[in-house]
């Protein structure tokens, strides 16, 4: 390796770097406004504090609720019950959607039904969920997986459709077919769908998490959500709003982190 060569790639890292800062101090601007006119209107009194509680009111009933060692189990069990519905969910995605984007047959059997079911809304499965699997957290993880497969599951098939004929001919020549078939060539093709597919999915999995945690539930943000407003403690409903707005950022950007390993990965 020359000096050149090191000394370009030393310079790319430091642009990186840079460019990376730019980014998050950027993206971190509208939040700043955002929380700067909250305390400016709070400020002047445009909002009594049931309506709008003041940023430090927010802080301090999450002080309030640390110390009573409440919000760290709120969070822990909602995001326990997100990543497992969302992994769950992701999984029967994936499998089904190779399986209805590869085979015709899949296709016209499965596609319609799960086209049906997809338009269904959330809170139309609560009631069913309850009766079947009452009201214990079984009930609770299968609403997500409900929320995180549908995304999953589009992106894959409709990719799978449109992966390159040569390509896989090409693979079939040298002997690939089956399940080797579609793990070394067809789903390495459409790594970038599969990732959109995923965020899409993490993103739903967080919604449908207040819709679960209205299924008799007592601990979690969504029922800290629906507890704070029959308290009347909008400084708690706001809490639980920021720190699911927080916590979905977050798991979305692990996940790009593992979009961009495997782009360069497959890609």
């Amino acid at each position: 390796m020359t000096a050149t060569t090191t000394a370009a790639r030393r310079s790319g890292s430091v642009r990186n770097l840079a460019n990376g800062w730019a980014r998050l101090g950027l993206g971190l601007l509208l939040p700043a406004l955002i929380l700067l006119a909250w305390q400016l209107s709070t400020a002047a009194g445009l909002f009594s504090p049931v309506q709008l509680p003041a940023p430090r009111a927010v802080l301090e009933a999450g002080t309030e609720l640390i110390a009573r060692n409440e919000l760290f189990g709120h969070v822990a069990i909602s995001t326990q019950r997100v990543l497992i519905g969302f992994v769950a969910g992701a999984a029967l995605g994936v499998s089904l959607g190779a399986l209805v984007g590869l085979s015709k047959a899949a296709e016209v059997l499965l596609g319609p039904t799960i086209g049906a079911l997809r338009a269904v809304p959330s809170l139309a499965w609560v009631p069913l969920l309850i009766l079947w699997m009452k009201i214990g957290e079984d009930s609770k993880v299968t609403l997500i997986v409900i929320g995180a497969f549908f995304p999953v599951f589009t992106t894959v098939s409709l990719a799978l459709r449109h992966v390159d004929k040569n390509l896989v001919e090409a693979a079939r020549a040298f002997g690939l077919k089956g399940i080797k078939l579609l793990t070394t060539v067809q789903l390495p093709a459409v790594v970038p769908a599969i990732f959109s597919g995923l965020r899409l999915a993490l993103a739903q999995a967080w919604l449908f998490l207040v819709a679960a945690e209205l299924i008799a539930s007592s601990m979690g943000l969504g029922f800290l959500l629906t507890d704070s407003q029959n308290n009347g403690r909008t400084d708690r409903l706001l809490l639980a709003i920021v720190l699911l707005a927080v916590l979905g950022k977050a798991t979305d950007a692990l996940l790009g982190l593992a979009e961009k390993w495997a782009v360069r990965k497959w890609s």
